[in-house]
C-alpha cells in the first residue's frame, strides 16, 4: 500500500516531481507551515474577537506560540526527521524566541509607528492593516528565518530513512 506522500507525488505532474523530491525538506517544511498558519490564524483572530479584542499584538503573539509548538512537533518528526539531541529544545525555543519577535514586528511598526489604528484610520483599514501586516508579512519573513535557523542550528542531525519497496523511505519520498 503506497503512503500518502506516494499517492500525491503519483498525481504531480512528472517533470515537477524531481523537483519536489531534491527539495522534499522544503516542502515539507511549507507544508507544516500552512497548517501552522491556518492555526495561528484561527487563534488569532478568536482572540481579537474575544478576550483580548484592544490588544492585537498580544493576540498574534499567543496565537504564534501554540502555532510554533505544534511546528516544532511536526517539523521534528516529519519535515527534517531529526535525531533527538538534548540542546534541540533549548534551541528551538531560542529560535522560535526569536522568531516570534520576527513575526510581531510588522504589526508594532503598523500599529504604532504608522499609526495605522483607529482613530487616525477606520476600522476597516485598522483590519487590513493588521492583517497583511502581522499575519502575512510578520509570518513571511519569520517563515524564511526559522527554516534557515532550524536548518543551520536545531536539526543538523537528519535520521537515516529506513528504506521500503522501490527505495523511497517510509514517509513515501525517495
Amino acid at each position: 500500500m503506497p503512503s500518502l506522500t506516494q499517492r500525491v507525488l503519483a498525481r504531480v505532474p512528472e517533470r515537477v516531481r524531481p523537483l519536489l523530491v531534491r527539495h522534499r525538506s522544503l516542502v515539507k517544511f511549507l507544508l507544516v507551515g500552512s497548517g501552522c498558519f491556518a492555526l495561528t490564524l484561527l487563534i488569532n483572530y478568536a482572540l481579537r474577537l474575544t478576550v483580548l479584542a484592544h490588544k492585537p499584538v498580544a493576540a498574534l503573539t499567543v496565537a504564534t506560540v501554540a502555532g510554533t509548538a505544534v511546528s516544532y512537533l511536526l517539523n521534528r518528526r516529519w519535515a527534517f526527521r531529526s535525531s533527538w539531541r538534548r540542546r534541540e529544545p533549548v534551541l528551538f525555543l531560542l529560535v522560535s524566541a526569536i522568531a516570534i519577535g520576527v513575526n510581531v514586528l510588522p504589526l508594532i511598526v503598523s500599529r504604532y509607528l504608522f499609526d495605522l489604528r483607529e482613530p487616525w484610520v477606520s476600522p476597516v483599514t485598522q483590519e487590513v492593516a493588521d492583517f497583511l501586516s502581522g499575519m502575512v508579512l510578520g509570518t513571511f519573513a519569520a517563515m524564511m528565518f526559522r527554516f534557515w535557523a532550524m536548518r543551520r542550528w536545531v536539526f543538523t542531525r537528519v535520521e537515516q530513512p529506513v528504506p521500503t519497496v522501490g527505495g523511497a523511505g517510509p514517509d513515501g519520498w525517495p
